[in-house]
Formats: C-alpha cells, structure tokens, sequence
C-alpha cells in the first residue's frame, strides 16, 4: 500500500498538517488530508503555508511545527486573559522551559488543531451546579470547586433585587381579610395571597358597647395567621386598619394595644370617610366608559359606607377624586341582624329591617346630589360586600363560591328582587345549607338584603354590579399610586413582564 504522504510529495505539494494522525484516525481522517492537499496544489499556495520560505520540495517536521504552534497558541490564550481580566488557571500555573504541558495520557500527545486538542479545552471549563443546603443563595449559580457565596459577591456587586410587596388588612365588624400584592401594569397588582375569617369582632356591640372577651380572642387568633404571612415575605410597605366595631367600643383602643402585644402588628382605627374613599379606590376598574354616574355602598358588619360618584366630566383618574357625597350608617349586617333577629326571618320582620334601614338613609341631606341621573341608562349601583357576592353566587347557582365568576358580574333589577325572594322562602337551616352562604352567614345575609332593598329604595336602577373587592384593593392601590411603582420604568419587574408578553 502507497503511503498517501510519499504520494503528495511526489506530486509536488508538502503533507497538510491538519491531516497529521499521530493516532491513528482511520479512513476518514485520510480522505480528508488528500481533499485538503489537492486544493493547496491547485491555488499553489501550500509550499509558503507550510515551509514558510518559497520552496515547494522542503518538508515541515510535524513535531516541531506542532510545538511552534503550541507556543503561538498558548501565548494568544495570554492575551486573551488580560482582556477580560481572567487569572491563569492553576494547572497551567508554570511550564518547566523545553518540556509540554501535561497531557491526560502520555501515549497519546495533543496535536494543535485536532479533536483531542479541542475536546481538552472544552474540559477545562468548570461545570456549574445549583448548591444546595444552609448556604445556598437561591437563584445564583456557584462553580462546583468553590465555596458558595454571599448575594452580593455572586451578583458581582450588584444587590438582589426581590418583587416589591404590599400588604392591606381590614379588620371589621364581622371579618378580617388580608391580601399581599405586587404591582403590574398600570393601576393593577397581581394577589400572591390572601386570608379572610369570620371573626364577629362586633359581636354583642350593639348591646353592651363593649368588646367581648371571646370575640376579641378569635381575632387575635386570626391576626397571628395573617402575622405569619406577613413575615414570610419582603413587605415594602403594609397598611394595617381597623374599622367600625374598633371605632364604636368603649375597650377598642385597649383591644389594639393588645393586638400589638400579642402579635406584634400596629393597627390603626380609620375614620368612616377614608374607609368610603378606600372602598371606592378598591372599585374603580369596575365602572366603565359608558357610566356618568354611580351610588357605590359597602355593606359592613357593623356600618355601611355609601358614596355618590360622578364620572361625568372624567377629570382625574382616580375614581375616589369625583366623590361628591358620602355617607356612613350606623348599621350592618350584624347589628341589623342582632335587632331583628336574623335566624328566622318572616317577610314581615325582613319589611320592618327594610323599613328601619331606610329610615337612617333619609336623614343622609344629600342623598339628591345625582337625582336628575338616578334610573338613566348611564346611571348603576355598584355594591362590595359579602352580601352582594352572596346573592350572585345563588344567582349563578355556585356548588361552591368562585370569586373570577361573581367579582363584576351584572345584575338586573328583577334579577336581584328574585334572589331577595328566593332567601326570604328559605329556611334558616336552607340557608346554612347553601355553599355559597353557609353557618357563618345563615343569620346575617337577610339583614344585608335589607340593607340592600333600602338603597334600592332611595336609588333605584336597572343594573347593579358585583364587586368582591373593596378595603384591602384600595389601600393597595393607594399604597402603590403613592409610590409611584406605575411610573414609566419605575417597576422593572412590571417591565420585564410586559416584554415578555405577560
């Protein structure tokens, strides 16, 4: 057998260097030197390639010329360190003068260019793991031959940066929600979570002016969960508050330092008008283009706030600032039920609920501010609380409570008279019975319709809206306005939401 190298000399061009095969690499590897040595011949180029001095008969030592190379090589991997700053690895730290680097295998020596050469320097490379225990830094990748780091050196001087949250809570009459919230686009905020319990703060109010001993303990008990919560994430800014029931106690300053005591949390008793302006912040995406005005109400356990909104001009972009009058009544779904007695229920007890309510809306002076728009096609109620939800989920037939399907859902007149109805038909134990209303409401969601009958009363229109939403939204909305996380490159995890389509 001819060797191919004896053949490329005598047809006058040298041996390619990239075809030299110390180790053997078979057929293919030789069908590649002859293409390569071909094309040299043919431009005439591949005595001054490999000799370097015109002379197409001289022959290159392959050893020799692998070693230049690798002087050359090693000598731009040099260069290539100082420009982005790396240190040399420790296992190319000294080279002894004549000898090669350290090979993986002595038999097998690396030739410049060939597949072992490149398959070494890929190897060189560290590989990246996750590193996991006490000392891992979640979301930071660590080389696996160091130890891991402290988020500001694996960030390279750049501080972590975590989801700006915000905390509400409200704790009422008769419940205490909290909601935990990060801003999206604008004048939105994505819930991560939420907590809510039937606390009856308010329970036996009405009667003794004072706050119970058991009623105070089963809030206490739910403010410990929502403290826990609220320590398990980076708040950047909460807003705790205490309505009705804390405002009307004789004890309910001393129940709040008790709070502090116990659970560490600061509230703060609002006065009735901030809670009708949060609650009309909590609901302002829900009236649209199309409205010029709207009565907004949050029936409470112990009050309910009302406030006459006017959109007609469309001024400012907060729904709070066309507030033209509001009211706040002094009573709710528990002090309403506590008089009465809401477990039985006669159509004639619901008229006299009905009657009293109504009563205490006619002594509100400005009560006509939107006369000349009441029952027009622009005009609507526009109802958060419980017993609003509560009457759409029956009117949806719910097997179980679904929030996405009641929050803005629409409701006509005669569609909310047949639920009222349809409540009043029923027993106590029907009530309980019902998913959407359960033990918890059974005596309480009568006194709310009634509530809601005497608003109808007084501002009678075709459509009224379901919102469950109010408080705790806008104190978040609030919160964030304030901040200015909506701004324009102000919120940069808004922004990356946004350019990923989010």
């Amino acid at each position: 057998m001819k060797d191919p190298d004896t053949d490329a000399l005598a047809s006058g061009s040298a041996p390619s260097r990239t075809g030299f095969d110390p180790a053997g690499s078979g057929p293919a590897g030789v069908q590649r030197d002859r293409s390569d040595n071909s094309s040299a011949v043919a431009s005439g180029q591949s005595a001054r390639k490999l000799g370097g001095d015109g002379k197409s008969s001289d022959f290159v030592d392959a050893s020799q010329d692998g070693r230049l190379d690798h002087h050359k090589e090693k000598k731009g991997r040099k260069r290539r360190r100082r420009r982005r700053g790396r240190q040399k690895p420790a296992a190319e730290a000294s080279v002894p003068a004549g000898e090669s680097p350290p090979t993986k295998n002595a038999a097998e020596p690396v030739v410049p260019g060939s597949p072992q050469r490149r398959k070494r320097r890929r190897g060189r490379k560290k590989p990246h793991v996750h590193v996991s225990g006490q000392d891992a830094t979640p979301g930071i990748r660590q080389s696996a031959s160091v130890s891991p780091k402290s988020p500001t050196e694996a960030t390279s001087g750049r501080e972590k940066r975590y989801p700006d949250y915000y905390a509400a809570l409200d704790l009422g009459t008769n419940n205490c929600r909290l909601l935990v919230a990060t801003p999206t686009r604008p004048g939105q905020f994505r819930v991560v979570d939420s907590f809510s319990r039937i606390v009856r703060l308010g329970e036996g109010l009405s009667r003794t002016g004072r706050l119970s001993e058991a009623a105070m303990g089963r809030a206490v008990e739910a403010l410990k969960i929502c403290r826990d919560k609220l320590q398990a994430r980076q708040i950047r800014r909460m807003r705790l508050i205490a309505t009705e029931a804390c405002r009307a106690a004789e004890n309910g300053t001393e129940f709040l330092e008790r709070v502090r005591e116990e659970t560490g949390l600061a509230l703060e008793i609002v006065d009735r008008e901030t809670e009708a302006r949060l609650a009309v912040s909590g609901c302002s995406s829900l009236v649209g283009r199309d409205t010029d005005s709207v009565v907004l109400f949050d029936i409470g356990g112990g009050s309910s706030e009302i406030a006459l909104v006017d959109v007609k001009d469309r001024r400012s972009r907060r729904l709070a600032d066309h507030i033209v009058a509001w009211t706040s009544l002094q009573v709710g779904v528990v002090t309403l039920s506590e008089k009465f007695d809401g477990r039985h229920v006669s159509p004639q007890v619901f008229a006299d609920m009905t009657d009293y309510a109504t009563e205490l809306l006619f002594r509100f002076e400005e009560r006509d501010r939107l006369a000349d728009r009441v029952g027009m096609e622009g005009f609507h109620l526009l109802g958060t609380s419980g017993t609003v939800t509560t009457l759409a989920g029956i009117h949806l037939d719910l097997p179980k409570y679904d929030r996405r399907r009641v929050d803005g859902l629409w409701m006509t007149s005669e569609e909310v008279d047949a639920m009222n109805a349809r409540l009043l038909s029923w027993s106590f134990d029907e009530r309980v019975a019902n998913p959407c209303i359960g033990a918890d409401r059974a005596d309480l969601v009568l006194a709310g319709c009634a509530i809601l009958e005497a608003i109808r009363r007084v501002w009678p229109s075709r459509r009224l809206r379901v919102a469950d939403r109010g408080l705790r939204e806008g104190i978040l909305t609030e919160m964030m306005a304030a901040d200015g996380v909506w701004r324009r490159g102000a919120n940069p995890w808004r922004n990356r939401s946004q350019r990923n389509g989010k």
